[in-house]
């Protein structure tokens, strides 16, 4: 269908140090999403401070790092929960998409957290998985649980400026990493137990219509995270697979990412002074890695705040 895509390079950027490795010590996390494997760290949820510092979650042990630009590696937080997801809002607060405690905000400068939204109409979360911030203030996330084909009970949330909460998506077998389109009239969601990207066209009102599969993968175990570059394409992370594949805005393979490390390709991240350089996690390994890119990566901080 497709010719082949370019293969970039990926380079090594950093890897938690090993004093950070935990043992010992066993995880609920882990028992249950990598059967009973034991995980010294797993990472996920990379974002990018205004400082040009990396922040990355460890799910199963509640930790949160930061990463300076030459790569040193700093815990900034440590809490009972299951970070899952990050990102930062234009007020510098970090949003934590937490799978057990629902979602979080940290104060980077202190390390403090705390709840922000536990429950949805005094209904707990199946497992909230990442977010994404629109220009207006309005916070999507997921709510993916142990969802999946067997169980399409997933969903897309939207949490307004005002406190209004919205379900914009049902039905979604294990919905995971997401992104807006550029002009902001669709929402891209990593639907991981599909092997597809879908695509959530929005109404004027916000409400979703003629949902598709934008991008239908195969192999690995699915599309986890998700990036938008400057020129409207996606970066994807194939969990499973061990690359990060770089579509073109009309959905064509262009670049090929190949891990160095292992096949935990889970998240990543537009850095670097020009915004050209894609920021991956190997989650198994605690490793950061990085390709140069020909585009840019969209900017994605939020303009209001409540």
């Amino acid at each position: 269908m497709f010719n082949a895509p370019e293969r970039l390079k990926a380079e090594v950027f950093t890897r938690i140090p090993e004093r950070f490795h935990v043992g010992n010590r066993t995880s609920v996390w882990s028992s249950t999403q990598l059967h009973g494997a034991h995980a010294p760290v797993f990472l996920e949820g990379p974002s990018f401070d205004r400082d040009g510092n990396l922040w990355v979650v460890d799910i199963p042990w509640g930790r949160i790092f930061r990463i300076d630009r030459q790569g040193d590696v700093e815990l900034a937080c440590e809490y009972g929960g299951e970070p899952n997801g990050l990102k930062f809002h234009a007020d510098g607060r970090a949003f934590i998409a937490d799978c057990r405690n629902g979602i979080m905000v940290m104060d980077p400068r202190t390390g403090r957290i705390e709840p922000y939204m536990e429950r949805a109409r005094l209904e707990r979360f199946k497992g909230c998985n990442d977010l994404f911030f629109a220009s207006n203030g309005d916070l999507y996330f997921t709510d993916q649980g142990q969802t999946g084909l067997h169980d399409p009970t997933g969903r897309l949330f939207r949490l307004r400026p005002s406190g209004q909460l919205d379900i914009v998506l049902a039905g979604i077998p294990s919905p995971n990493g997401l992104v807006m389109n550029l002009d902001e009239t669709a929402v891209y969601v990593a639907v991981t137990r599909d092997n597809a990207i879908w695509r959530v066209p929005l109404m004027a009102d916000g409400t979703a219509t003629k949902v598709g599969v934008y991008i239908q993968m195969s192999g690995g175990g699915g599309p986890d995270g998700i990036a938008l570059d400057d020129q409207g394409g996606l970066a994807v992370c194939h969990v499973g697979f061990g690359a990060v594949w770089v579509f073109s805005p009309r959905g064509e393979p262009l670049y090929r990412i190949d891990s160095l490390e292992g096949v935990y390709t889970t998240n990543c991240a537009y850095g670097g002074s020009d915004g050209r350089t894609l920021y991956m996690v190997e989650s198994r390994s605690g490793t950061i890695l990085t390709a140069r890119l020909p585009v840019a990566g969209q900017p994605m901080f939020s303009h209001s705040a409540r």
